[in-house]
């Protein structure tokens, strides 16, 4: 584990929580939050990257049980997206490339999602799954992508999801969820099978995780209204896009 005191642990415990609630409410995991946060606090990157994806697991975990059990994830949606998705962010993971101008473009995307968002008062009316050889395809691009910013995806899918009216938001939601904890799983093994181990602070910074993940994502898929899901993912966008952009 890197050094770090009490009282930033502390700190840091609470800004994984809240980050947890906040992401798990509208199907993320947060690993873009968490990436961001332990950034701050000016841990290695080779403790952040692994830690992330740990997390990512846990929260992706809760998230998917809560939004399948709230009757909002549908498979004919979820599997041509996620089919190259897995392969696609286990290379991601495994590459260890300079992506700075990528995190740059990605973040303005992500930016101009949010203020959409932001704007948006209700769901369409009717929403029109993609075809399976278009889904399948950004599936596959956005794996690979997941992979190489230590993110599971969500933050790249959901508002592709709601751009072209393919979903409603709580499908989206749920949707995202377990595709995040599926690119998770894969861009950890992708990692670990070229740099090695887990810090033991991704350890420490579980419970902390699983709290707010738990609590967000029973708000997100059964007690928030839509329009406030929706500000609350801007608001997630917002975070990761300005953490793509200004941080390394």
């Amino acid at each position: 584990m890197p050094a770090i005191d009490a009282v930033h642990l502390i700190f840091l415990l609470i800004a994984v929580g809240v980050v947890a609630f906040l992401y798990s409410s509208v199907g993320h995991a947060g690993a873009s939050g968490y990436i961001a946060v332990m950034t701050l606090f000016g841990l290695a990157a080779t403790t952040i990257r692994p830690t992330a994806l740990l997390l990512n697991i846990l929260v992706a975990t809760i998230g998917s049980v809560q939004f399948w059990r709230a009757g909002y994830f549908s498979w004919q949606l979820f599997w041509p997206f996620a089919v190259l998705s897995v392969p696609a962010a286990y290379l991601g993971g495994h590459l260890q490339l300079p992506v700075t101008v990528l995190r740059i473009l990605i973040g303005v995307v992500l930016l101009f999602s949010a203020l959409r968002l932001f704007f948006r008062k209700r769901d369409p009316d009717e929403a029109e799954p993609p075809s399976p050889a278009v889904a399948i395809v950004l599936g596959g691009s956005i794996g690979l992508l997941s992979g190489l910013t230590g993110t599971g995806g969500g933050i790249f899918l959901t508002p592709m999801l709601l751009f072209f009216q393919w979903a409603k938001i709580r499908p989206a939601a749920a949707v995202s969820a377990l595709f995040i904890l599926l690119n998770s799983i894969a861009g950890l093994a992708g990692y670990l099978t070229a740099s090695g181990s887990v810090p033991f602070l991704g350890l420490i910074l579980a419970g902390a995780a699983i709290a707010g993940g738990a609590a967000g994502s029973y708000c997100g898929s059964r007690r928030f209204p839509t329009r406030s899901i929706s500000l609350a993912l801007a608001t997630v966008l917002v975070i990761a896009g300005l953490k793509l952009i200004f941080t390394r």
